[in-house]
């Protein structure tokens, strides 16, 4: 679910640039930059793309006491399931453009989307954005959602330790933090009617003589 969801954001991007500056795409993508750029035959991500990265994850902690159970009113049944897992998600926004300029431009240009449009549901965004490079299975794919983009600030101390993980070379880069995406698994544990009458017998006993 969360690749296809970061898929939506990619396309929806990808849509922007192309619409409102004529770009070619695909600008934008998903990938890991510790892995490196292509080249030399060490495989490795392109140069002079835009990249969304993952880099942390937090659980929503203030959703977490919700009912365990779901109505069905229509079918007079109840059905049990776990709650969902509400997360938070980091997204670090790259530029690896190998001329400086152009990648402060396109860093740029991400960040103007963002404040542009930085709620994300089915109802909002393209229809092909949600089809376009969708998972296979229909179980990582999202289906009703809601994601909001807000601009995260790391100090500085976080920011040396997030590009000593990446590999310790700095790009032009901003970091979101995506909130909240709700992650479950579409089975229930069990089903059962729902108690529509309380039928009460009561039996009067005879005093003691």
């Amino acid at each position: 679910m969360l690749a296809h969801t970061l898929t939506i954001v990619v396309n929806e991007l990808n849509r922007h640039l192309v619409d409102e500056y004529g770009a070619i795409a695909p600008q934008v993508a998903l990938g890991n930059l510790s892995e490196g750029f292509a080249g030399g035959g060490n495989g490795g991500i392109a140069r002079d793309m835009l990249y969304l990265s993952v880099v942390n994850t937090r659980e929503e902690k203030t959703l977490k006491n919700i009912q365990t159970y779901v109505r069905n009113d229509a079918a007079l049944t109840v059905r049990y399931e776990n709650p969902p897992v509400f997360l938070n998600f980091y997204i670090l926004v790259t530029a690896t453009h190998g001329t400086y300029i152009n990648a402060l431009t396109m860093l740029s240009r991400a960040i103007r989307f963002f404040q542009f449009k930085n709620n994300f549901t089915q109802d909002n965004v393209d229809p092909s954005s949600i089809v376009n490079n969708a998972p296979g299975s229909p179980r990582d794919q999202v289906e009703a959602f809601k994601m909001v983009f807000d601009l995260y600030s790391p100090t500085m101390e976080e920011v040396n330790h997030l590009w000593g993980t990446l590999g310790g070379k700095q790009y032009p880069f901003v970091v979101y933090m995506m909130r909240v995406l709700d992650l479950r698994f579409s089975a229930a544990h069990g089903e059962a009617p729902l108690i529509t009458e309380i039928a009460s017998d009561f039996v009067h006993k005879r005093a003691a003589e």
